[in-house]
């Protein structure tokens, strides 16, 4: 039985995982690079935060697994597409444990990592896939030995164009920017109207984020600036309230009034806790909007790819994949259509190394080991311009 150790650092995860040829997943260990609320993630700060955590994980997927070195037959990792820096980490550290342990390497193309990842764990045989992630949205069909993209974002990554707006918001990144949108849209009340931008099986976003900026421009910043200590969870402002309200009430006691400065700490905690309620009110409708419009355009393009392939399942993979919002939305579409909607969560939705693994296990099967003086990595590597050797 073949024994695969994948390592998977394209973005802002590290994770490493370890499987069987047999499809079983032994470990699968990751840690997550999370930049302070309201900041993106450098490249540079990503890949030394790699490089800092990739061994203690290497160690971990071993220890997990109840494997050693000698029980490694082969040691895959992510090739692209991805950022420069947190590729370059995985690659150099795959290359050293080709050497030290003696075994075969191969280099993984990253979105047909998430497909055959979708694949196993869900059974799906040949489906119409949806893949949405932080950097990638393409609608994906199998013909031919290859993964076709039938469509495509034209710009900005649906998961990107996530990220971006929770940074407008000043939304925690972790666990994902993406998850505190989702947590914040179950409770919207309003939706705002937003571009819709479907052009025959693209898609566009630059449009919708540069409308979105305007929504909040207006409808989030100004409660921001009147209640400028009320943004995230509220502590700051409620805490600020009682403050101001017992120095007034000190000075109020100076003229022997007690009672009137409890009145004024109450007052001030309700005046705080009604704008932080107002404020979060504004994010969940934005919120909700986005994720409305948004997925609505995933849900059209992908329905029109089954169509066009007479496909009866439906395939999401991709850090954005694990929404349950999008998942919902894309069951009834199946649903309606006499098809079948095959879903993961983020253990296998999420980036992670076992679907390097697995995918390195299937192509070295199918065509052999990666020549080591071929073991670059890419940022650009297209879903189509790999050689699916080993479906039918």
């Amino acid at each position: 039985m073949l024994v695969a150790l994948g390592i998977e650092g394209s973005a802002n995860k590290i994770g490493v995982g370890i499987v069987r040829s047999d499809g079983s997943i032994l470990a699968n260990p990751r840690v997550t690079y999370s930049p302070p609320a309201g900041e993106g993630f450098l490249p540079k700060l990503v890949a030394k935060h790699h490089r800092a955590e990739v061994l203690g994980l290497v160690r971990q997927a071993l220890r997990e697994s109840g494997l050693t070195p000698m029980d490694i037959g082969l040691v895959c990792y992510t090739k692209g597409p991805g950022m420069g820096g947190p590729l370059s980490c995985g690659a150099m550290v795959a290359r050293t444990l080709c050497k030290l342990w003696s075994v075969p390497i191969v280099g993984v193309n990253h979105c047909i990592a998430h497909i055959e990842m979708g694949r196993v764990v869900t059974g799906a045989d040949n489906p119409t896939v949806l893949y949405a992630s932080g950097g990638n949205t393409q609608v994906i069909s199998y013909t031919d030995r290859r993964y076709s993209v039938f469509g495509e974002t034209l710009d900005v990554a649906v998961g990107n164009a996530l990220d971006r707006v929770a940074r407008e918001l000043k939304l925690p990144n972790a666990p994902a920017p993406g998850w505190q949108i989702e947590q914040l849209a179950k409770e919207a009340q309003t939706l705002h109207k937003l571009p819709y931008t479907v052009k025959g099986m693209d898609m566009s976003m630059s449009g919708i984020i540069t409308a979105m900026t305007a929504l909040i421009d207006t409808h989030y910043r100004p409660l921001l600036q009147d209640h400028p200590h009320n943004d995230g969870d509220g502590q700051d402002g409620v805490q600020d309230g009682v403050q101001d309200g017992a120095q007034d009430g000190v000075q109020d006691g100076v003229q022997g009034s007690d009672a009137a400065a409890e009145d004024l700490v109450v007052k001030s905690k309700s005046r705080s806790n009604e704008s932080k309620a107002r404020l979060r009110q504004v994010k969940a409708d934005l919120c909700g909007t986005l994720q409305e419009t948004v997925f609505a355009m995933l849900v059209e393009i992908t329905e029109r790819a089954m169509a066009h392939t007479r496909s009866n399942q439906v395939l999401l993979v991709g850090g954005v994949g694990c929404n349950l919002r999008l998942q919902e939305m894309m069951g009834i579409m199946a649903q309606e259509r006499g098809a079948s909607l095959c879903a993961t969560d983020d253990r296998y939705c999420i980036d992670n190394g076992a679907m390097i693994a697995w995918t390195g296990i299937l192509m070295f099967q199918s065509c052999g080991p990666t020549p080591f003086h071929e073991t670059t990595f890419t940022q650009r590597f297209r879903t189509d311009e790999v050689h699916v050797a080993w479906r039918d």
